[in-house]
């Protein structure tokens, strides 16, 4: 029974000792470094599977830079997805050039999707943008394509909420617009193009970003259309359109009339032959009913043929009665 009692304990203890024997590397490297990490807390680390190597070699990284940072706090932001080197980097950079960052605020910047490392080095270090060309057309209606480089440094407090370049570029792009639209002539902005960085500077387009605006400067002006021109253009033809399609209403209603009078004219004149057509009934009546005797029935001829004689003398046209 003793026998199978020790061969169980040494096989239990050989185990242990594989398996402590993978953290004795990295227990010797802490404790030599001045880093101390416990044996335990590396076993807790591979329990809860995090990386140990990557926690310790923050852990020694932090140390040596007089910054000390438990291995807790270095676990814990790793958990939650934090980049645990390049924020003991980030600190590191910025112990050495005097900008105020602590652990929570780099741990903050990182879990917030920013590059904390790069932010420090951009405070150290001011980055330049360069715009694409902005258009903008002055009072005189000549179109300016413009092109800025924005010179701007990182604040490390505004990191956490505050909009990024792009909020910059377009703020930007808008004050140079505002800038060159206000100008009386585009000859004014091209003899002093510092006039948009003044104007752009002092609305404080910087307000609510992570970054701070140092300088604005011009690097390219050119001439584009003449816009104005252009409108005056479009207006005109604009108002030659209107002014044929009103001509166009008027001559159609013009013709409507037309032919509208010309229907009542061809309505009056079909009156006329009806009513002349029934003259010479109405004479036959007055015959046979003694209300017209035959003298008066010749002096009515003598008076329509007398008639037809002055229509034909004045160039008239005959009606049909006459002719008869």
């Amino acid at each position: 029974m003793m026998p199978f009692i020790l061969i169980v304990v040494g096989i239990a203890a050989l185990v242990l000792a594989v398996f402590l024997f993978q953290f004795i590397g990295l227990w010797l490297q802490a404790m030599f470094s001045g880093a101390g990490v416990s044996i335990f807390s590396l076993v807790g680390m591979r329990i809860r599977k995090v990386p140990a190597k990557t926690i310790v070699s923050a852990r020694i990284l932090s140390c040596k830079a007089g910054m000390p940072i438990n291995t807790d706090a270095i676990e814990a932001h790793y958990m939650s997805g934090g980049n645990v080197l390049r924020v003991v980097q980030a600190l590191i950079a910025a112990k050495m050039a005097n900008i105020k960052l602590d652990f929570k605020d780099a741990t903050a910047i990182d879990l917030a999707g920013r590059n904390v490392l790069e932010a420090v080095q951009m405070s150290v270090n001011p980055k330049v943008i360069e715009t694409p060309k902005v258009s903008a057309v002055a009072l005189d209606g000549i179109e300016l394509l413009a092109v800025t480089r924005i010179t701007v440094r990182a604040s490390i407090q505004k990191l956490v909420g505050g909009a990024g370049e792009e909020t910059v570029i377009a703020r930007v792009g808008e004050g140079i617009v505002s800038s060159i639209g206000s100008a009386k002539s585009h000859k004014e902005v091209l003899e002093n193009p510092n006039m948009i960085s003044k104007k752009v500077l002092e609305a404080g387009l910087d307000s609510g970003t992570a970054y701070e605006i140092r300088s604005i400067d011009i690097s390219d002006i050119d001439v584009g259309r003449n816009i104005g021109a252009m409108l005056e253009t479009d207006r005109a033809e604009a108002d030659k359109k209107i002014a044929q399609a009103k001509a166009e209403e008027r001559r159609a209603m013009a013709m409507a009339a037309e032919q509208e009078m010309k229907a009542r004219v061809m309505e009056m004149n079909a009156k006329v032959v009806e009513a002349e057509s029934q003259i010479p009934m109405a004479i036959s009546e007055s015959l046979k009913a003694g209300k017209m005797g035959f003298m008066d029935y010749y002096n009515l001829k003598n008076l329509q043929a007398d008639t037809q004689m002055r229509t034909s003398l004045g160039g008239e046209p005959q009606s049909k009665s006459e002719e008869e």
